[in-house]
């Protein structure tokens, strides 16, 4: 199996580095992805395969294997940020304002490159694979549309890749337990009663009260290790400098590394806004808005994932321990549906610009990584479904 995936993606990985360099030089923000999904069902259909639009900007395919056997989907996002690029690259984005500064642009290139290998192998697959090419990630939408379309019903196993600016190209990262940390949006408001500052008496001060929930808030802002984070970043109150404000409002985000912990700090955090208020004669309310669940490999899955990564890379450019990132990653809502695992992809090499963390407006991808990704896609699909 290991010499077959080497030998074809090497044969393939000029194809593979000119689709990356499109999606790169044309990228699109979430739920915009048009040019983008239109590029990729393209390319599937010069594959031999026949995609499928999910929502409006997601694409669909399937492999069917030369026998019955399980089925396993591979996932790669699509979708850019609103940055506006600051490379040299000839490729750089022509789309003013939009960049691939997450590397979505490699993971899109490689599940390509992969379907293109795997179909012409596909005697030696038993069962069939879903191909979803997820639009909308970096707002956390895109999975729960492939969800809620049935794309997922009767996948036994998922398996994804995503790059990682803080890795050496060449290595892979394959991680047990969580990996990526839940994303939830909260905002409050705070009601109290408006007055003269020189009558303070007579009012109830709501930017007072928010003061005191933002100041409660901070022990919990430098927690990564304890597995969770609230933060805050936006407080709005009052209309004048002289009178009492009587709205205040308050944006922030919590952070958790398992779904116990989540469910924990988000009924904790709505009891003490209800207490804080209550204390000081106001009224206050809390909207949630849930972006993606937490992301947990699945231990027998990321085992299979470290035992492809040694056989194509070697001991030394495997990473089985990593720390979880607070970032988040909707792949976590696929793989409350089916066990799988998440595989991260090394993609600095000695320029500085490539060692940037992700979103940064000069980052720069080292495009061997597109021989790791590739070859992780083949090599777990073959690995899971292989004769």
């Amino acid at each position: 199996m290991i010499d077959l995936v080497k030998n074809e993606v090497d044969e393939l990985l000029d194809h593979i580095i000119d689709l990356r360099r499109y999606f790169h030089q044309h990228p699109e923000i979430s739920k915009n992805e048009y040019n983008t999904a239109s590029k990729i069902e393209e390319e599937l259909k010069n594959i031999g395969l026949t995609p499928i639009r999910v929502g409006e900007t997601g694409v669909y395919a399937e492999i069917v294997g030369k026998n019955t056997g399980k089925i396993l989907a591979l996932r790669a996002d699509i979708d850019a940020l609103p940055i506006s690029e600051e490379t040299d690259l000839e490729f750089k984005s022509v789309n003013p304002g939009v960049m691939h500064a997450c590397g979505h642009d490699i993971h899109t290139a490689s599940l390509l490159g992969a379907a293109r290998i795997l179909y012409k192998n596909k005697d030696k697959i038993n069962g069939s694979i879903k191909l979803i090419f997820q639009q909308a990630e970096e707002i956390g939408f895109g999975a729960k549309v492939f969800i809620e379309q049935g794309y997922m019903n009767n996948v036994d196993n998922v398996f994804g890749v995503h790059i990682a600016s803080n890795l050496k190209v060449g290595t892979v990262a394959c991680v047990n337990g969580a990996n990526n940390a839940s994303v939830d949006y909260f905002k409050i408001h705070i009601k109290g009663k408006s007055s003269h500052i020189a009558t303070p008496e007579e009012g109830v001060d709501a930017l007072y009260i928010a003061s005191l929930f933002v100041a409660s808030m901070k022990k919990f802002s430098k927690t990564k290790d304890k597995g969770y984070l609230v933060g805050i970043g936006k407080m709005e109150a009052g209309t004048a400098y002289n009178i009492i404000a009587s709205d205040a409002y308050i944006e922030g985000t919590l952070r958790c590394f398992s779904k116990e912990i989540r469910e924990y700090f988000k009924e904790s955090i709505t009891l003490m806004i209800d207490q804080t208020v209550k204390e000081f004669n106001a009224t206050g309310d809390i909207v949630w808005k849930d972006f993606t669940s937490p992301l947990i490999n699945e231990q027998f899955s990321t085992f299979d994932a470290q035992r492809v990564a040694v056989d194509l890379f070697g001991h030394d450019n495997v990473i089985t321990e990593r720390e979880p990132s607070l970032s988040g990653d909707d792949f976590a809502e696929l793989l409350l549906q089916a066990p799988g695992t998440y595989t991260y992809i090394g993609t600095h090499n000695d320029n500085e610009n490539t060692k940037l963390p992700h979103h940064n407006e000069k980052l720069i991808v080292d495009e061997d990584s597109l021989r790791t990704a590739t070859s992780m896609y083949v090599g777990y699909t073959l690995k899971y479904l292989g004769n």
